[in-house]
């Protein structure tokens, strides 16, 4: 007979405990802890029952044979560079993000596609009706006979439905919804989303399905349930982006069949999804030419070079405490690279408030835009414009000097087709490449050596 225990879980990480906590041991989140029945059923001699009816032995690995990943390509290419090269057959993808950003267009979106090329795609809807879905799928304009719409929460009907029409590709939305009638807690809790997300995974390797499951986000832009939601699944995709703008980021932060950190550019119009292909040029067409505080940097996102531009606005304090904020870069880093600024140039900003902005709401977390960040505080310091043809690449120390970053003749080639007339450098990425015509790149050990190239009296 199955023997029910009462067990007490975190909404938020997972921890189990045998007794209520008001704040979670794991995570340190407070009123996180729900009941759950835990149902252990047992075998004739109090041994545990395997879910699994066929065992497998042990093999060498040399004798293990392997193949290519089948994989589809789509009709966008900024969605296949993200994937790694296009979907693979028999993968899970989770895709997180915050509520209205568009999730559910982008998927219908590739569900059109798949299906226009003449695959079976199963949309599974948990939040919208069938006639919900089709309001939105004409306003895209999708139409096609082989993309099948499902509206149902229940995880036995999902597994049926998915035996009758025998898609080749599946879309969850969302994963939170979806729930399985043998767990006994609600919908969206911890034992639901994990319970569910492995019976989705067994579907999609048994069956050679390629699974799309969209995910809710937390308040800190996590996703929502227990952390091994993210272990399960084969790729992690956020998709980002600001309100107040209508370009969206796809990212890459797991992928178990291509390179991680890849970033799949679109803006959102009233039809739908449009990619982006030249980012780089949308980023810089508002830009304000000759104005001070305002750089340039190359920043690479995956293997794509980026042109984004920096401000900044460092303005006398009435407070005893100068005041620090940052949107788009990290924060703590920019105090560090002010205090270089002071130690070794002299720079008196312990009486100046300090703000740097990103334009264009895109988030930069490499160490290769140390330099454009230095250049637009003191250019915003002293009211001194730099050049408009000017870019900035290279990362900087504690003790002034610019260091090596990678991939530079990507980030100069980007610069000059773009049109930028000179490029900032460290020294040590000057040699083993030929340089491209129409700009003239510099080399620069310290940040003095930028600096003084910039500004007159410095």
């Amino acid at each position: 007979m199955a023997k029910k225990k009462t067990k007490f879980m975190c909404n938020d990480c997972g921890y189990e405990s045998a007794k209520w906590m008001g704040r979670c041991p794991g995570c340190g989140n407070w009123n996180t802890m729900v009941e759950e029945v835990e149902i252990v059923a047992k075998g004739p001699r109090g041994a545990f029952q395997h879910s699994t009816s066929t065992t497998q032995k042990a093999t060498p690995l040399i004798n293990v044979e392997t193949m290519e990943e089948t994989r589809v390509k789509t009709e966008m290419d900024e969605l296949n560079r993200v994937l790694g090269g296009g979907i693979v057959q028999g993968s899970l993808v989770l895709i997180g993000g915050d509520p209205g950003i568009g999730k559910s267009t982008l998927l219908l979106q590739v569900s059109a596609l798949l299906s226009n090329k003449g695959h079976r795609v199963l949309y599974i809807s948990g939040e919208e009706s069938v006639r919900q879905t089709k309001l939105r799928a004409e306003r895209l304009g999708v139409k096609s006979p082989e993309l099948y719409i499902y509206s149902e929460t229940n995880m036995e009907f999902l597994h049926q439905t998915i035996e009758e029409v025998q898609p080749k590709f599946v879309i969850v939305d969302s994963i939170q919804t979806v729930h399985h009638p043998e767990v006994t807690s609600a919908p969206g809790s911890v034992s639901q989303v994990r319970e569910c997300t492995a019976e989705l995974m067994r579907i999609a390797k048994t069956k050679n399905i390629a699974i799309f499951l969209v995910g809710h986000v937390t308040k800190e832009g996590q996703i929502a349930g227990p952390r091994i939601l993210e272990h399960m699944v084969d790729t992690v995709l956020y998709f980002e982006g600001e309100r107040h703008h209508n370009h969206r980021i796809l990212r890459s932060q797991k992928n178990r069949f291509g390179s991680t950190n890849e970033i799949a550019i679109f803006e959102m119009l009233h039809g739908g999804l449009k990619e982006v292909l030249n980012p780089s040029e949308m980023f810089l067409q508002e830009r304000s030419q000759g104005a001070p505080s305002s750089t340039i940097v190359a920043s690479m996102e995956g293997t794509r070079p980026i042109l984004v531009e920096i401000q900044s606005l460092v303005t006398p304090t009435s407070f005893n405490y100068p005041k620090r904020m940052a949107t788009g870069v990290d924060q703590n880093r920019v105090q560090l690279l002010m205090a270089v600024l002071e130690k070794r140039m002299g720079m008196l900003l312990q009486a100046q408030d300090a703000y740097i902005k990103v334009a264009g709401g895109v988030k930069l977390d490499e160490p290769a835009i140390d330099l454009a960040v230095l250049t637009s505080i003191i250019s915003s310091f002293k009211d001194q414009a730099v050049r408009a043809t000017d870019c900035f690449i290279g990362e900087v120390g504690l003790t002034g000097e610019v260091r090596r970053v990678s991939r530079i003749e990507q980030r100069v080639q980007e610069a000059a087709k773009l049109g930028f007339k000179r490029a900032f450098i460290p020294s040590s990425n000057l040699g083993g490449w030929d340089f491209p015509p129409g700009i003239q790149v510099v080399g620069v050990e310290t940040i003095a050596e930028s600096l003084r190239a910039c500004f007159n009296d410095l």
